[in-house]
């Protein structure tokens, strides 16, 4: 028994050597050579030892065994040597792909497996502004900085906001450090009062005060064509963003909430192919749209979906009381913090701009509970055609894992789980497999998301594909 024990322990040791030794060396690719390490679709950058062995252990889902540390670990050091540019690699497919090969040789499959990724060069950076600093925004601005590189990607230059009191900048900054939801800053935060600027991880954000886009000069800081994120919910038409466009300097402006018109609502994963360099002002949808579409869109596809009921059980926003007092909203004026509100949302007929062959089938509600963050979705949906519970999770558990969405939805059967499990999913939507219920051709399906960073996370994928500045997938992902 003793001796069964000492070799777990062993065993265990030697996966945080092997991923100990990754670190630095994915820590360094990137840096120096934007390259992303992933399994699977889970990051690896800026991950401790113990993220690096969860990652292979997840790989047994889809390959069923778990991913040897010392094939991965193969694999980095000869990308170390290869030093490629500018490319997403999936170490698992990788490691698998030369293991079936039956070479002797990693260094040449891996420039075979890069391709042109072995010689392409950084992508100029390009220019962000945020417009609005609040929970959205400053989740956008954790991303951007946590995703800096070798700074040839997004950069984020300025934030704009009203000025609020004196000591402004260090609120600011203070807000951007600490938050009660998803917790401190990852490093180090400084502020240069005498400029307006808060430095965060040696990246230089100016505060610029104003109260209109009329009065700000992007171009006095050296800002160009910029891609301007509209966080505030002031103007929900083109109109209204439209007036960013009139300052030298910003290029494109994406609003993250649903655009009004004929605005193009992106939820990335599902109509993000439509973005054209035509589109300069479009939107990002709601959380709620973003959470949904994509499940949506996997079952339509699938079986069919004649028509349907979303009931969101949402966390409080910002927009409601803490205590009963005046709103122009109907109750939401009433206590967040106490009370279970019913609200109107529109994500169900907003799914219809992303996903036009549902326009007209769904309907939707919404009820507010006293929670800060993470929300859940119930689809009560009439499919096309019958199935059974055990074939519809199965198939969304396979989309989860090796599907084209899989950035966007994730699956999970577990009896303990609760809405603070999901603080920080980086997926638009989770699905709740234990909790599915199917009759014939009726579904219900539960669907949890941290309307706040799974958004976020969305919303930044919109922006890398407007500013070009996404990596490549070696090897190539499949549907």
């Amino acid at each position: 028994m003793i001796q069964r024990a000492n070799a777990h322990l062993e065993e265990w040791k030697n996966k945080q050597e092997l991923a100990e030794r990754m670190i630095p060396l994915i820590g360094q690719l990137y840096r120096n050579h934007d390259v992303v390490m992933s399994v699977h679709g889970r990051s690896l950058v800026g991950r401790s030892a113990i993220d690096i062995i969860r990652a292979h252990s997840f790989a047994r889902k889809i390959d069923e065994v778990e991913l040897p540390l010392s094939e991965t670990c193969a694999v980095v050091e000869a990308l170390s040597v290869i030093q490629p540019g500018p490319v997403s690699v999936d170490l698992a497919l990788l490691a698998n792909g030369f293991r079936a090969s039956g070479s002797s040789d990693l260094e040449s499959y891996l420039r075979d497996a890069l391709g042109d990724s072995v010689d392409a060069q950084p992508a100029r950076g390009t220019d962000v502004v945020l417009y609005g600093f609040g929970r959205i925004g400053r989740l956008l601005a954790r991303i951007i900085i946590d995703h800096a590189g070798s700074g040839n990607t997004l950069n984020l230059r300025a934030i704009v906001v009203r000025k609020g009191s004196e000591s402004d900048l260090v609120k600011r900054a203070n807000l951007l450090r600490r938050d009660s939801v998803h917790g401190p800053f990852n490093g180090t935060i400084k502020v240069v009062p005498e400029e307006d600027v808060i430095l965060a991880n040696g990246v230089r954000i100016q505060v610029i005060y104003a109260n209109d886009p009329s009065q700000v000069d992007y171009t006095q800081y050296g800002i160009e064509n910029a891609i301007l994120v509209d966080n505030t919910g002031r103007w929900r038409d083109a109109e209204g963003l439209g007036q960013h466009l009139q300052n030298q300097g910003i290029a494109r402006v994406l609003l993250t909430a649903p655009g009004k018109g004929d605005m193009l609502n992106v939820v990335y994963g599902v109509n993000n192919d439509r973005i054209t360099a035509d589109e300069t002002i479009l939107s990002a949808a709601s959380c709620t749209t973003n959470a949904i579409t994509p499940v949506l869109k996997v079952l339509n596809d699938a079986y069919g979906v004649t028509q349907g009921h979303v009931e969101t059980v949402h966390s409080y926003t910002n927009d409601q009381n803490l205590i009963d007092n005046f709103h122009k909203g109907d109750r939401r004026g009433r206590s967040a913090a106490l009370n279970m509100v019913i609200t109107e949302t529109g994500a169900a007929k907003a799914v219809a701009k992303a996903l036009p062959e549902l326009a007209g089938k769904l309907t939707g509600n919404a009820i507010r509970v006293p929670t800060p963050d993470v929300s859940l979705a119930i689809l009560n949906l009439q499919l096309g055609t019958e199935t059974t519970r055990d074939e519809l999770n199965d198939h969304l558990r396979q989309v989860s894992l090796t599907g084209a969405l899989r950035t966007q939805i994730d699956f999970v059967e577990s009896p303990e789980i609760v809405s603070t499990d999901f603080v920080g999913s980086n997926r638009a939507g989770i699905v709740d497999g234990l909790a599915t219920i199917v009759t014939g051709d009726s579904a219900v399906l539960y669907v949890w998301y941290d309307n706040e960073y799974g958004y976020s996370c969305q919303v930044i994928r919109i922006i890398e594909q407007l500013a070009g500045s996404h990596p490549a997938h070696r090897p190539q992902l499949t549907p």
